[in-house]
């Protein structure tokens, strides 16, 4: 009886470890399957900024021919787009509109996503589904009665036209809240025992602990932002406060069909934002994540 029980142990042991290396070997094999899918994608990703830059370093008399090879290889695009057009002031324009915006987005989301998730008033609820109906509500719907507005309170062609309209943003109060909404209540409480009132609270305890929220709602709304061409183009005829966006695509109205010089500026338009992805991705992934949101 010992020696069956010894045995049916040992078979058990050693079934135990073929599904152990089972389980190992599928998920090796769906991990790499998972990396080689990705790798394709960022591979698909790469194939038109390559094109562009490639585009870009051609002379304008070769962007016809739809081909890699680069016979005179040439920066004379990027000299004419720098000769024809302001584009150190146009850089500076969206740099400051776009930081403004973000540092707007941030306070005014979060403030608003703080007393949806923490204040118990009537129609909270309602107030909070109304908000999030302003995501599926276009720009292109609110640009006139924006533009007449602005209009009637003399800030049309100013820094103000491009800045306040895009302060709210609804998709940013969303995720704050739910950011807010996975901080334990129980630190309100003991801020609140020591004496701390509201905005003590959200300034001193529950913003600092939503630090991933609060990069990843400042990068996006600064990339929206230094991204829009529509609103700035209709709101700005100023050229010495135009947004590159702007600045960029009325050089470009001059162009005509000279490719190279298209391709450069949309390489100096995007340049600042591929460097901002690059060194705040973490704090992106980790903003993403802690509101829960997924796809």
């Amino acid at each position: 009886m010992a020696t069956l029980t010894f045995e049916t142990r040992a078979l058990t042991t050693a079934e135990a470890r073929r599904n152990v290396a089972s389980a190992d070997r599928r998920t090796r094999i769906f991990n790499r399957c998972c990396t080689g899918v990705l790798v394709a994608f960022a591979l698909l990703w790469l194939v038109p900024l390559a094109w562009a830059v490639d585009t870009a370093l051609k002379p304008n008399g070769e962007t016809t021919n739809p081909t890699w090879a680069i016979e005179n290889p040439t920066l004379a695009s990027f000299r004419t787009l720098l000769a024809e057009g302001d584009i150190l002031n146009w850089y500076a324009a969206s740099f400051f509109t776009s930081s403004l915006v973000a540092v707007g987005t941030v306070v005014t989301a979060s403030l608003a996503a703080y007393a949806l998730s923490r204040m118990r008033f009537r129609h909270r609820l309602l107030a909070f589904w109304f908000i999030l109906i302003g995501i599926m509500i276009p720009n292109q719907v609110l640009i006139v009665p924006r533009f007449r507005e602005l209009a009637s309170v003399n800030l049309l062609n100013t820094y103000w036209a491009v800045i306040v309209p895009q302060i709210p943003l609804a998709i940013a109060v969303f995720v704050f809240k739910q950011f807010f909404d996975g901080i334990p209540k129980d630190l309100d409480e003991a801020a609140r025992i020591d004496g701390a009132g509201f905005f003590r609270t959200y300034r001193q305890i529950v913003l600092p602990l939503a630090r991933p929220a609060v990069s990843a709602v400042a990068i996006f709304s600064f990339v929206w932002t230094w991204n829009d061409l529509l609103w700035p183009l209709l709101a700005l005829s100023n050229p010495n406060i135009m947004t590159i966006p702007v600045g960029l695509a009325t050089v470009q109205g001059t162009y005509g069909i000279r490719y190279a010089d298209t391709m450069a500026s949309a390489i100096l338009g995007a340049l600042p934002l591929v460097l901002v992805f690059l060194l705040f991705q973490r704090r992106i992934v980790e903003g993403i994540a802690g509101t829960g949101l997924k796809g």
